[in-house]
């Protein structure tokens, strides 16, 4: 195990705990999965219900994944995904910045970079990739997929207010 092996278990475990406690929020916070549907009905989503089950879902088990290094780029094209989907549907008008009202898109671009960053270095050595021998997609087709998945979703469900 070198540097780039600890410096990518890093950014594994913080990132992919951080999405998986997102996502374990949208269930578990006082408004739960309730709460979670009624927003993404306010931002503009065509089926506030079953996209807030799958965004968690999608939350909790890319993030657990990220962190163990276990499918390490599916889960990483996953949480491109999601972060894509969330700049769009609500961090983009308003600007760059995180400490802006209502919160701009710089963390979720920040979460891409890591993401993308992951996709190239691998999982690393200490990861349940490594040790069981799993293969990886090629990084730009993590990536790609994770883009396309995105923009599919949008297509298909995102219809935002006209106001």
């Amino acid at each position: 195990m070198d540097k780039y092996d600890v410096a990518v278990l890093v950014l594994r475990i913080a990132f992919g705990a951080s999405i998986l406690c997102h996502g374990w929020n949208k269930v578990f916070s006082p408004s739960g999965l309730g709460g979670t549907a009624g927003w993404f009905a306010s931002i503009g989503m065509k089926w506030p219900a079953a996209q807030a089950r799958l965004a968690a879902f999608t939350e909790i088990s890319a993030g657990a994944l990220l962190a163990s290094g276990l499918f390490t780029h599916l889960a990483a094209a996953a949480i491109i995904s999601l972060m894509i989907v969330a700049t769009v549907t609500v961090h983009w008008r308003v600007g760059y910045f995180i400490f802006l009202p209502n919160g701009g898109w710089e963390y979720c671009a920040s979460i891409i970079a890591v993401c993308c960053a992951v996709c190239i270095a691998g999982p690393g050595s200490v990861s349940l990739d490594e040790y069981w021998d799993i293969p990886q997609v090629p990084a730009a087709g993590a990536v790609a997929l994770g883009v396309v998945a995105a923009v599919c979703h949008l297509a298909l469900s995102y219809r935002p207010s006209r106001t």
